[in-house]
Parts: structure tokens; C-alpha cells; sequence
């Protein structure tokens, strides 16, 4: 999951970034300085500056789902296989167990299988709907691991599909942008009111800039702290989906990639962009929770 959140965030910020300058172009041509704060926050209209948060802070979150899939696909190099066309016996049965796990998790419509080339052990699930949804692997992934650990790590992607895990996403990221807007500007009117007439409006402008994207980052704390928590709801799903042995061993093995990692006579740069797991200790930015942790919880289900 730890790609689609980085995606997710990044994307976000440039599209809440993106409608910050079109709507200061606007304010240029109309008088609209109480909702952006231009004025100073003593002329603030509080209400209306509320309302239009919430409005610029889940457009910015949906506009980031929409575009997560075809994101992903882009930045990640992913070819998607198309059953309907000639598939390697690898593309065929990716494909079919995929398809399988997605009818066992209640799917009606399967998601877009793909494959990126890379030596990274890694996979990942994302798209704005369980109707549009992506499920793609590495390379290496597939040919570093056996087939029940395959198996448990295309069950948890899928059981982040069925989970519906984006669109929750969106709806905190949406929240969390709200009060991003709001606070913002807020903060850039105080700043802007300590500088002269003719230097506010520049001044207020690249104050909000910096303090979004300041808060930005602060809010993903909160974002990152959800993600790990579906990590286990969905380490959970995809126990149902393929059986508990597989989905512990799918786990074991990213371990023992991680452990490749750190041995030192096992010097593989592309192992050590893992991104289905973090390397080091967990933090308040960490997108996965310790993998000892969860092979734990699995084991106590």
C-alpha cells in the first residue's frame, strides 16, 4: 500500500497546490479577499472561509482518486494484461489468481492485472472504485518468490480492493485537507498583516503555499497512521481470502527480503526500494507496521 499512499499524497498536494494558484488568479480579477484572506485576518469571513475549505480540500482529495490509477500506471511503468489478447503462461495464471481471489473477496467486476519490470520485491492495489481498480507486481516479486507466497501477497492487495481502502482514504484525506485550507489561511493572514500595504497580497500568497504544504505533511501523519492500520485489516482479509499460512508466509518472505537488505554481502539496490514493507524501525511516517508485528497478529488469529 505504501506506493498508492505516496502517489495518493503527492499527487494531492499538487492538485490542492494547483487550485491555491488558480483561484489567486481569480481573486486578481474579482473581489473575493474575505474567503481567500487577502484582506488580513481581521476581515475574515470565518463561515464562508469553512465552507470553501471543505470545498477545496475534497475536490483536491477526489481529484487525487480519480487520477490514482492512471498515476500509478505512469509512474510505475505497469503493462496491464489483457486477457483478451495471447498471455505468457506467467500473464495467465497472475491473471487467473487474481480474478479467483477477487470472485472469493465478493468482487463483481476484476480488477486490471499488471506487471512492472523491476528487480524490487513489491505490489501494489489502487484505482478509484472496487469497479476501477489496478492490482500490479514486480518482476521481481514474481520471480523471487513461490507461489504461496505469491499467493498471500496478491490476496492482500485484493482484500485492499474489497476493503475499499482508497475511497476511505479519500475521505479522510478530504477531512484532513479541510483543515489544511483552513488553517493555512488563517496562519498566512496573521504573517501577511506584519508586512506593508503593498507587500500583503505577494506576501499572504507565498505564505499559504508554504504553511499548505507545511500542514501537508504534518496531516499526513494522520493519513500514515490509517494506513497502518488497514495494513492489518488487510493482512486479516487476505488470511480469509488465501488461508492464514499463506498470507504468514507471503509476510516471512518479504522479512527475509528485508533481512537480504541489511546483510551486507547481499548488496541489492533495487531490493532496498521494498516499498510493501518499511525498512528500519516504524515512525509517525511509516506507511506499514513492523512485519514481526503483524506475522504476530496473524498468528494469534
Amino acid at each position: 500500500m505504501g506506493k498508492r499512499i505516496l502517489f495518493f499524497l503527492l499527487t494531492n498536494i499538487l492538485v490542492m497546490t494547483t487550485i491555491v494558484v488558480v483561484w489567486y488568479a481569480l481573486t486578481s480579477f474579482f473581489d473575493l479577499g474575505n474567503i481567500s484572506g487577502v484582506n488580513g485576518v481581521s476581515t475574515l469571513d470565518f463561515g464562508t472561509l469553512a465552507v470553501f475549505s471543505i470545498v477545496v480540500g475534497f475536490t483536491g482529495a477526489f481529484i487525487s482518486l480519480a487520477m490514482s490509477r492512471w498515476m500509478a500506471k505512469k509512474m510505475m511503468g505497469v503493462r496491464v494484461i489483457d486477457p483478451s489478447k495471447t498471455m505468457s503462461a506467467r500473464e495467465k495464471e497472475l491473471v487467473d489468481r487474481v480474478h479467483r481471489l477477487s470472485r472469493t473477496a465478493g468482487l463483481m467486476h476484476m480488477p486490471e492485472v499488471g506487471i512492472y519490470n523491476s528487480r524490487e520485491v513489491n505490489a501494489f492495489a489502487t484505482g478509484p472504485s472496487k469497479k476501477r481498480s489496478l492490482v500490479a507486481v514486480s518482476s521481481g516479486l514474481l520471480e523471487s518468490m513461490d507461489d504461496d507466497a505469491v499467493e498471500g501477497v496478491l490476496a492482500h492487495e485484493v482484500a485492499h480492493v474489497a476493503n475499499g481502502d482508497m475511497v476511505t482514504m479519500t475521505l479522510l484525506q478530504g477531512v484532513v485537507n479541510t483543515f489544511v485550507v483552513f488553517l493555512s489561511r488563517i496562519v498566512a493572514s496573521i504573517v501577511s498583516s506584519f508586512v506593508k500595504e503593498e507587500m500583503r497580497f505577494v506576501v499572504h500568497f507565498a505564505a499559504i503555499i508554504i504553511f499548505q504544504i507545511l500542514f501537508s505533511i504534518l496531516g499526513s501523519i494522520v493519513v500514515f497512521a490509517y494506513s497502518r492500520y488497514r495494513e492489518y485489516h488487510a493482512d486479516r482479509g487476505g488470511a480469509d481470502l488465501a488461508g492464514k499460512d499463506k498470507m504468514i508466509h507471503a509476510l516471512e518472505a518479504l522479512k527475509q527480503q528485508v533481512n537480504r537488505v541489511r546483510d551486507p554481502q547481499h548488496e541489492d539496490n533495487a531490493v532496498q526500494t521494498l516499498k510493501i514493507n518499511n525498512k528500519g524501525k516504524m515512525n509517525l511516517f511509516s506507511s506499514h507496521p513492523d512485519l514481526d508485528d503483524r506475522i504476530a497478529r496473524l498468528r494469534a488469529k
